[in-house]
């Protein structure tokens, strides 16, 4: 009796853990598209063998639609979290409930069955695989508290990094309408608020 209690627990603990409840909201959280400028930009700076270069200003308000942490990559100590983010129509409720999200590699997959909850092209331009970079331990342990469905505002640059030893910069996108590999924005992230 209590191997099957103990493994009842195993079950239901495992099965609450992967479950992902709804979006349970109405309207548009997120309704503005991010805020990129490039004026005033600082010069760049070394973060431990890392250059890191801002190509723009960035601020974004969205939903997170879903997470991912990574600590065993190349980049895990520079970037320990990816964010999925979506804004616009892309952080309503029902828009969300209709798409299955999935992250692994630095790249977001997301699938539907049935009617298309929004035209690809439309989920595409409001939604971003975030590379987050914080800019203190105090942002990093922001960042690794949020969870899906947060609303959350991030503050910072979208740069390029370069390692010693003559690897490829990883660049980040500037535009919102890019797809497949290269259109992930990569932020240095100086603020978060939830």
């Amino acid at each position: 009796m209590k191997r099957w209690l103990v493994l009842l627990l195993l079950v239901g603990g495992v099965v609450w853990w992967w479950h992902e409840p709804e979006a349970k909201w109405r309207g548009m959280p997120a309704a503005q598209d991010p805020i990129q400028t490039d004026t005033h930009l600082p010069r760049s700076f070394n973060h431990g063998e890392h250059t890191i270069t801002p190509l723009a200003n960035y601020s974004i308000k969205a939903v997170v639609l879903c997470r991912k942490r990574y600590r065993y990559d190349a980049v895990g100590d520079l970037a320990p979290v990816d964010l999925a983010l979506g804004w616009g129509p892309m952080s309503t409720g029902g828009v969300i409930n209709a798409i299955n999200f999935s992250q692994s590699g630095r790249f977001v997959e997301y699938s539907w069955s049935g009617e298309e909850p929004l035209p690809p092209d439309q989920i595409s331009c409001h939604s971003a695989n975030t590379h987050c970079l914080p800019a203190t331990p105090e942002i990093r342990r922001q960042l690794l508290a949020i969870r899906r469905h947060d609303v959350v505002t991030l503050e910072g640059y979208l740069v390029e990094v370069t390692t010693p030893g003559g690897a490829d910069p990883w660049r980040s996108s500037l535009v919102r309408t890019d797809t497949r590999g290269g259109a992930c924005e990569i932020m240095w992230v100086t603020a978060i608020k939830r």
